[in-house]
């Protein structure tokens, strides 16, 4: 049995009963009930996920931020040149990107990991080198990969996750990093939802009218001409993917696997998700999606996976900024349940009813 298979075979349902313990529990600290809104429904979530009422501290946190570039930027579908990964990728090692410094406020550690940047990294102590490839192929003339070089990233990225639960954790964040990825997760968006391209694909890093025209028109291109599977996701992943998307697919089926929250970060994350709950349905209800992006294809995902994002802040960034953000509000839920009063432990009189709507 190979690694991916045997992950899958790990994975199981949150605990229902659990949920609905958390919920009377919810119910018997000292607010009216529901009061504390979505905080209360992560809360339970934690729960569930965990298996424990209240949840465990989420004190161990880490951003995994993968690293890959994409051969379809050939096609001018970027504005930033491919050098700018690997220049960014030495960024977040010297701790100055957005991701470093929202990271530090949130108290996680940032894992960087290189799957598929196409350049040789030095060694680094905080540098993962897990490089399947040097980079993806145009996936607008041939496959962005093998399928065996498909299931290489999302192995990696489940080794990776193992790993940091070694190291201690708790909760995990998404991060991304590649110029193009926008591309690759358009397209794996439109093949796995069914969604039209142009409704899928946004301006990336930055592109005009014309430019974002010639992106849809690129991936359409691709879509005729590989005709990926959306029943078989290393199908997708390795036609019209991209290391750093199958990274972080695997990233969530390992937090599922160790029944670990995984908070999701935008677009790029959204199109992992996609994939990961296409390998394991059971993987949606371990995934807490931190905020709505900016880009249009972000909302596509929402919406095929049912997904209600916490945050609403016209982010596109990726790096896993939005997911660090969402990570202070999951630790929230959780001390939350964790060291506020019960209305018999504070001697505070309870309501007449108390009513909830589910």
């Amino acid at each position: 049995m190979n690694l991916l298979d045997e992950m899958l075979g790990r994975i199981r349902p949150i605990d229902t009963t659990v949920r609905a313990q958390a919920w009377d529990y919810l119910d018997n600290l000292t607010k009216p009930v529901g009061s504390l809104g979505r905080l209360e429904e992560l809360a339970a979530q934690l729960c569930a996920i965990s298996g424990r009422v209240p949840p465990p501290p989420m004190a161990r946190k880490a951003v995994i931020v993968v690293a890959g570039d994409h051969g379809v930027t050939a096609e001018g579908v970027s504005a930033y040149p491919s050098a700018v990964t690997l220049q960014m990728v030495h960024n977040f090692l010297q701790g100055g990107a957005a991701i470093n410094v929202l990271a530090r406020q949130a108290g996680a550690r940032v894992v960087v990991v290189d799957m598929g940047v196409a350049a040789d990294l030095p060694a680094h102590p905080d540098l993962l080198d897990r490089k399947v490839r040097r980079g993806t192929a145009n996936f607008a003339v041939e496959p962005a990969m093998t399928t065996a070089e498909a299931h290489a990233c999302v192995e990696a990225g489940i080794v990776v996750l193992e790993e940091a639960v070694a190291q201690g954790l708790d909760i995990v964040a998404t991060g991304d990093m590649g110029i193009g990825n926008t591309t690759a997760a358009s397209a794996i968006v439109a093949a796995m939802t069914g969604e039209a391209v142009s409704e899928v694909t946004g301006r990336g890093t930055g592109l005009g009218e014309r430019g974002v025209g010639l992106k849809v028109a690129v991936i359409e291109r691709a879509l005729r001409l590989h005709r990926p599977d959306p029943k078989q996701p290393l199908d997708v992943l390795a036609k019209v993917g991209g290391c750093e998307i199958g990274g972080l697919a695997g990233v969530m089926l390992g937090a599922a696997a160790h029944r670990l929250p995984v908070v999701l970060d935008g677009f790029i994350a959204g199109a992992a998700a996609l994939l990961a709950v296409g390998l394991s349905p059971l993987v949606r209800d371990y995934c807490i999606p931190a905020h709505e992006s900016a880009e249009p294809g972000h909302k596509a995902v929402l919406r095929f996976l049912e997904f209600k994002p916490l945050l609403n802040l016209n982010m596109r960034l990726g790096e896993g900024t939005g997911a660090v953000l969402g990570m202070t509000l999951v630790d929230a839920a959780s001390r939350l349940m964790r060291e506020m009063a019960t209305f018999d432990s504070a001697r505070v009189s309870r309501a007449s009813e108390t009513p909830r709507e589910l």
